[in-house]
């Protein structure tokens, strides 16, 4: 009988176990990851045939890539042959994929299509063998552009999965006059020495940000005081937020769903970041575009949805307000990736795209002071769940006091409640009984 580990995570608590245990990390790379929808590329980066880009399923390494007859295929990155990475670039076009090792090619849907010196197999061996193609990825489907892959084949469909957080997508496509978004650029890479749930965790804790983020609020009100005039750039709008009181925090909305997703409510209070205002005469020109594009009402509705931070779990974040996204890359029970990258809207003023750069350095990169912070914080908490006596782990920061919403989730009382927690160990609890 398999050990669904349910008596480590009971609601408003967990046990240290679930964060340090390598067991149970890839238990739940085969429970979570293997059964849930995860986002593997957006369609603008594999737009014509050939185009493709490397991702991961878990731990687990795969290419996605448009093949010749225009569908998108999701295949791991492994030869059939001995094993080898087929593909080590991050995206790329390519008519064939080449084993770097013994030169096996496979199409562009994974199929097997050449071994050299293939007479050396004596007829043993069938190129034609669909065992020995690329493993596909049981269902891919994608959501307005953005593409996800399941291992599973049964299950939830991508939209029923998706649930509440179709919003955050069409929110952030719809943000684009006309609806269509480009995933264009680079974008950052970071790793840290902590358990993937951590980053998760700490995306919609309202609680921490005054206080693991003071120094960057106190250097960023030392530079605004010194200022005798001129306008606050993103990133010093940015770093103040982050000290908003715990007052006004609580303020915040929180929202929790089934499936483990969440998002809160925005706190930027002031300022072009906030893209309420005409004086800024960027948010005006963008503004105006959006009303051409949509009429008023529609464009006031797309706007005006103020929001930050949507967990897609297991793995996702979205800030549709910034066109920014961050995916977790779990590595091993104490080692994560994670990958930063953000959009741009089409037919918006550049200036825009601009600012989801800035954006994307001073909250999601390494020079961030903000993501510095946070890193830190991880890795701490790793060494010290290594190293503890007591066992338990507490969440129970407004539990029984969230309410149902008419989003079908559950809100907080306080925006401080640890309410996104518990919805991932909810659906943690799920997915690992399966």
């Amino acid at each position: 009988m398999k050990d669904t580990f349910l008596d480590l995570a009971p609601e408003g608590r967990v046990h240290r176990r679930v964060y340090t245990d390598p067991v149970i990390f890839k238990a739940e790379m085969e429970r979570i990851y293997g059964n849930a929808w995860l986002f593997v590329a957006h369609e603008s980066q594999i737009a014509e045939p050939g185009q493709y880009v490397t991702a991961h399923i878990g731990e687990r390494p795969m290419i996605v890539a448009r093949h010749t007859d225009g569908e998108i295929y999701v295949f791991a990155n492994r030869c059939t042959h001995r094993g080898m990475k087929v593909c080590g670039a991050r995206r790329g076009s390519k008519k064939r994929f080449v084993c770097p090792y013994h030169g096996w090619a496979f199409a562009t849907d994974g199929s097997l299509i050449g071994i050299p010196h293939g007479k050396g197999y004596n007829g043993k061996i069938d190129p034609k063998d669909p065992g020995l193609a690329l493993d596909r990825a049981a269902r891919v489907d994608s959501y307005r552009g953005f593409v996800f892959a399941c291992k599973a084949e049964d299950g939830p469909s991508l939209t029923d999965y998706l649930g509440p957080m179709t919003r955050a997508l069409d929110n952030m496509i719809d943000r684009a006059p006309g609806g269509e978004i480009e995933m264009t650029g680079g974008g950052f890479r970071q790793r840290y020495r902590g358990n993937w749930k951590l980053h998760m965790e700490n995306a919609n804790d309202l609680m921490h940000a005054s206080i693991v983020h003071a120094s960057s609020v106190d250097a960023a009100q030392a530079v605004v005081d010194d200022m005798e005039d001129g306008e606050e750039d993103h990133a010093l709008q940015m770093f103040k937020g982050n000290g908003l009181p715990l007052a006004m925090m609580d303020e915040v909305e929180i929202h929790g769903f089934s499936g483990g997703h969440s998002y809160m409510g925005g706190f930027y209070k002031e300022g072009p970041i906030t893209q309420a205002t005409d004086e800024d005469l960027v948010v005006a020109q963008y503004r105006k575009s959006m009303i051409d594009a949509y009429g008023e009402n529609r464009a006031e509705d797309i706007m005006g949805w103020d929001t930050f931070n949507h967990l897609i779990y297991p793995n996702l974040i979205l800030n549709p307000k910034h066109q920014q996204m961050r995916l977790l890359q779990p590595v091993s029970v104490d080692c994560t990736i994670v990958h930063s990258m953000c959009f741009r809207l089409k037919n918006a003023p550049e200036e825009m795209y601009r600012r989801s750069v800035r954006f994307l350095s001073a909250l999601n990169s390494p020079a961030s002071q903000i993501t510095t912070d946070d890193i830190a914080m991880f890795n701490s908490i790793q060494i010290a769940l290594d190293e503890a006596d007591s066992d338990w782990i507490d969440l129970s920061r407004g539990l029984g006091h969230d309410r149902p919403h008419d989003d079908g989730g559950e809100i907080g009382a306080v925006g401080t409640s640890e309410l996104p927690l518990r919805a991932q160990y909810a659906a943690w609890r799920d997915l690992m009984s399966q």
